[in-house]
């Protein structure tokens, strides 16, 4: 099971941004989650996720805008689960908690932590990162014809869209590096997937 917890950066000195946050994950990730995304605490959100393209999706969507620090925990949830992610216990939590705060310190503001298979989680986290800080490079122009393109428009259409030539848009998702990010996201979403049921097979031990 994965665990996200999201910390919110400088929430002293800016707006609250969680309610904001969870409004938009959940609208994105609801079906996939195992409890509705949650503010826990203050300026702190919560999500639980069985997927791992999910859990994946929602740090890529929660690390965007560099305001939030993310931890994923992996690990077991103690059942039965509650109707509320703040009322849930289990080593996916415990571990969640720890890879918030190592993320308020890291590259990317991104950690990972497992119950188990410590060096595989080690591993798993800075593949994620790298894919983490590739995105943080990326301009608001890039933005736009990645967008459009990951929703289906061809780059002709996304051109004709933003006014620009279809030459232009290819530079953009050149520079991007979006296709670095596409073949990135399914190995990623393996990785994941195999760190949990590892997690999985130890609680079983």
């Amino acid at each position: 099971m994965f665990v996200i917890t999201a910390d919110q950066v400088a929430s002293r000195r800016d707006a609250d941004r969680a309610g904001a946050l969870v409004e938009e994950l959940a609208d994105r990730h609801a079906d996939d989650l195992v409890l509705p995304a949650d503010q826990t605490a203050g300026d702190e959100i919560q999500l639980v996720t069985r997927s791992a393209p999910t859990a994946l999706a929602i740090v890529l969507d929660a690390t965007r805008s560099g305001r939030w620090s993310v931890g994923v925990g992996v690990g077991g949830i103690r059942m039965p689960l509650p109707d509320a992610a703040r009322k849930a216990t289990g080593s996916a939590f415990i571990a969640a908690r720890e890879a918030v705060s190592a993320a308020k310190r890291a590259d990317g503001r991104f950690a990972l932590r497992a119950a188990s298979a410590t060096q595989a989680a080690a591993d798993v986290e800075a593949l994620v990162r790298l894919l983490v800080l590739l995105r943080e490079r990326r301009t608001e122009h890039g933005w736009e014809v990645v967008e459009l393109v990951r929703a289906g428009h061809r780059q002709k259409e996304a051109a004709a869209m933003l006014d620009v030539s279809a030459a232009a848009v290819s530079a953009r998702l050149k520079a991007a590096m979006w296709r670095a990010e596409e073949d990135a996201r399914p190995a990623l979403e393996r990785l994941l997937a195999e760190l949990d049921a590892d997690s999985e097979r130890t609680a079983q031990e």
